[in-house]
């Protein structure tokens, strides 16, 4: 199967679970359940519970089985993007091409909102706990991967270093907290299920978060508003610590390539799973537009 119709496959899977579930959502008031649904329905690419199931599927395990966890990836993903896009930290109006939830729900609703997204994603993780170690472990490193150890803690930085201060070291510590952790989650989990490869699914997520965050960087400098559904050049306006900052376009783009290499090296160690849609994965972050 072609690389981009097995993508297609996953997430059109992860969209009929994840249709459902909203459907199923009856929090009061109504405009709770509105917020979430509204920022959890926006679309996107769906890269987190696409690497998921891809690794799920390349370890020998049917990922149709496994759409809670994949939910509640979604989830703590969109409470990020919903906190993100909030006047106090990035400011945009925009995600994922059409008005941020604070512009159309107001700044404490979007608020509320993520934090709703967040606690239902710990519902769904402690449903699965009882099924084995491995799904309690699962649920663990995505809880680790999302807060004060991870994604939090890189969010944090990324607030702290925006001037003129930091350079490669402050950068990089960014990039494995603030993007690393949450794109390794799907991978740590799936071989956590799996009882296999723990440690090189780690390190691959974490090198290809690190592609993910440096094509990001690029993109916000060079892509177009348009394909990307989001503000470009804001990174620069608002002095962000970036990989452009950093290293220059052309420097980051040759970071890009050495970051792919270490990707596709990982995979060869892997010896005895399906390994070629996530090399394929890596070509797509290194070359994607949007």
């Amino acid at each position: 199967m072609k690389f981009l119709d097995q993508y297609e496959e996953y997430r059109v899977y992860f969209e009929t679970c994840l249709h459902k579930a909203c459907a199923e959502m009856a929090f009061q008031p109504k405009i709770l359940t509105e917020s979430m649904c509204y920022s959890l329905l926006s679309g996107g690419k769906r890269v987190r519970p696409v690497l998921f199931f891809c690794t799920l599927d390349a370890f020998g395990v049917d990922y149709r089985d496994e759409k809670n966890f994949a939910i509640a990836l979604e989830c703590i993903h969109t409470y990020s993007l919903i906190h993100d896009d909030l006047p106090a930290m990035d400011n945009d109006d925009f995600r994922r091409g059409r008005p941020s939830n604070h512009k159309m729900f107001g700044e404490a609703n979007a608020i509320l909102a993520g934090d709703a997204l967040l606690s239902f994603a710990f519902d769904l993780l402690l449903g699965e706990c009882g099924r084995g170690n491995g799904f309690l472990r699962a649920a663990q490193s995505l809880s680790r991967a999302a807060g004060a150890l991870g994604m939090v803690a890189g969010q944090s930085a990324d607030l702290l270093y925006t001037g003129e201060n930091g350079g490669e070291k402050e950068l990089l510590w960014i990039y494995r907290h603030k993007t690393g952790c949450l794109i390794a989650a799907p991978l740590i989990m799936a071989a956590c299920i799996a009882g296999r490869y723990r440690q090189e699914a780690e390190a691959f997520g974490m090198e290809l978060g690190n592609l993910f965050q440096l094509t990001d960087d690029i993109l916000d400098a060079v892509g177009e508003k348009e394909k990307l559904g989001k503000t470009t050049g804001k990174d620069a306006a608002e002095q962000k610590l970036t990989a452009v900052k950093v290293y220059s376009v052309s420097g980051a783009r040759a970071k890009a390539q050495e970051s792919a290499l270490r990707c596709y090296a990982i995979l060869d160690r892997m010896r005895d799973a399906q390994m070629d849609f996530l090399r394929e994965f890596v070509d797509y972050v290194l070359e994607r537009d949007r």
